[in-house]
């Protein structure tokens, strides 16, 4: 693994707030398409089900799913798909081709999914108020928040998966990985500088932080070695320093990071970390024009 990480330029992006106060969750062309069922979707979801990957993914596929990914293979975001990357319980994600090369499909679950962990990151956040338990608005509004949240994180410098496109209760984002296999996880690779490797961590989570987010679960599993860069994953979950437990998620994060690099060989404490990463940014020196007037 190369010890040499280069950190993206951070963008003059928008102040720190809360993006989806409202979060629309009525019916999309995908769920229309979904209900027509015209020919070329029947064809489509056909060719779909007889794919020997998705034969047994049934939780996954449903018809409104169906038609969301019709919908992007029309709007020109997927031309065919690959295989899966990763299963998880909220969501599985998938290669697909896209006309400017591979990129990564998030399919978020509905109707098979337990989204009692979910209750945790949903409660207390303002843009999440009115929708309840609805499996249908959480996934949709889930989904919208994981792509602003990849937004917000890379015009905050921070390298995650370029969002690309979304509809309904599927993302299209940047794939991470190469011909024969994913990017490997920070738990699957050999650390050659466990000290460079923590320090780039530190500043990804401090450049959260100032770009108003919490990874909320950050550990070696969602951090990614993709062409000599660490990369973050998984920012559904992300809350705004807003969020009533953004403390404890914080902390948590803190933990899990000190904990890994603990066992690389690093003294690496938890509180430390913490002050590193929300320490307030420095104010901005003064120009000789700006000193001639005070």
């Amino acid at each position: 693994m190369t010890e040499e990480f280069g950190l993206l330029e951070i963008e003059e992006g928008e102040p720190v707030g809360d993006e989806f106060e409202e979060i629309d969750v009525t019916d999309t062309e995908a769920d229309r398409i979904a209900r027509k069922q015209d020919r070329e979707f029947l064809e489509f979801r056909k060719r779909i089900k007889n794919t020997e990957q998705f034969k047994v993914e049934a939780s996954v596929f449903d018809d409104a799913t169906l038609g969301a990914l019709y919908k992007l293979v029309q709007d020109g975001y997927i031309d065919a798909f690959g295989g899966p990357i990763s299963t998880g319980k909220e969501a599985n994600v998938y290669t697909a081709l896209a006309p400017d090369g591979e990129v990564a499909v998030k399919v978020y679950r509905i109707n098979a999914s337990d989204f009692r962990d979910m209750r945790e990151y949903l409660d207390g956040d303002p843009r999440f108020e009115g929708i309840g338990s609805d499996k249908k608005k959480v996934v949709v509004a889930w989904t919208k928040k994981e792509f602003a949240n990849l937004k917000r994180a890379l015009a905050g410098g921070v390298r995650v998966p370029e969002p690309i496109a979304i509809e309904r209760n599927v993302l299209v984002m940047e794939y991470l990985g190469g011909e024969d296999q994913r990017a490997r996880r920070l738990n699957e690779v050999h650390i050659e500088n466990p000290r460079t490797t923590y320090e780039v961590v530190r500043e990804y989570m401090r450049r959260l932080y100032r770009s108003g987010l919490i990874h909320g679960d950050l550990s070696e599993y969602n951090l990614v070695v993709h062409g000599g860069e660490l990369c973050v994953l998984d920012l559904g979950q992300a809350v705004t320093v807003h969020h009533p437990n953004s403390r404890e998620f914080l902390e948590r994060d803190c933990h899990n990071v000190a904990a890994f690099f603990g066992r690389q060989g690093l003294e690496v404490d938890d509180g430390d970390l913490l002050e590193a990463v929300t320490e307030p940014e420095p104010e901005p020196e003064p120009t000789p024009s700006e000193d001639a007037t005070r």
